[in-house]
């Protein structure tokens, strides 16, 4: 019990002195949509449709290990995108913050709208690589978080730059991608639960949990 006071208490501290509604999260995944909504889809969407039944399978759901294979096979094009790769940590994450309806899997748009957040933080990743290294070294982090939405005081950008950066301080692609991921979806959770939008939140522990992991 003691260290999961220590614990939640050094997380508090950290983000107690930031203002929750600087934050910008994107909206919430799209729930699943009936199955004859292709017949209003615009001719882009029926593309990405067809180029997603060949990633996803018969079944038309990506797993955890099935977007692994895609995230991996689609950045090894991009030599300006220094990166150890996607883990299956980080596709388990995705996979659970934009699976709307609980299936363990992404339906065709869960997957598009993961897709298209993915391509706009890789634009604002390769916007503020300025020294065309690859990776985006510590200097250059703040200004790239802040254009992703998620302006980061002093505290909580040094527990990022701990968890995600290597020993340089500088972050590659995969790890830029993977924080996002998590500070979206817990910005997203706390927005939901902070009904009077004061800035402040109650949570029982197992609220607390559901946060964190």
């Amino acid at each position: 019990m003691f260290l999961t006071k220590s614990l939640i208490g050094g997380i508090i501290n950290v983000v107690s002195n930031f203002d929750p509604s600087q934050f910008k999260p994107s909206n919430p995944p799209p729930p699943r949509r009936p199955l004859n909504c292709e017949a209003n889809e615009n001719d882009e969407e029926k593309q990405f449709r067809r180029v997603f039944q060949q990633l996803a399978g018969d079944d038309m759901e990506v797993s955890p290990v099935e977007l692994k294979d895609i995230l991996n096979r689609v950045i090894s094009r991009h030599a300006n995108l220094k990166t150890d790769g996607f883990c299956i940590e980080s596709c388990r994450s995705m996979v659970a913050v934009m699976d709307s309806d609980s299936t363990g899997k992404l339906g065709f748009h869960e997957f598009k709208y993961l897709w298209n957040n993915i391509k706009r933080w890789q634009n604002i990743y390769l916007s503020h690589d300025t020294d065309r290294s690859g990776t985006i070294g510590s200097r250059e982090l703040p200004q790239a978080f802040k254009a992703a939405g998620f302006p980061l005081n002093e505290d909580l950008f040094k527990l990022i730059i701990r968890r995600y950066s290597d020993e340089n301080g500088d972050m590659d692609f995969d790890n830029f991608v993977g924080c996002l991921v998590r500070l979206d979806a817990m910005c997203r959770a706390f927005k939901t639960l902070d009904k009077d939008n004061s800035g402040t939140i109650d949570l029982d522990i197992k609220e607390v949990f559901t946060l964190m992991l």
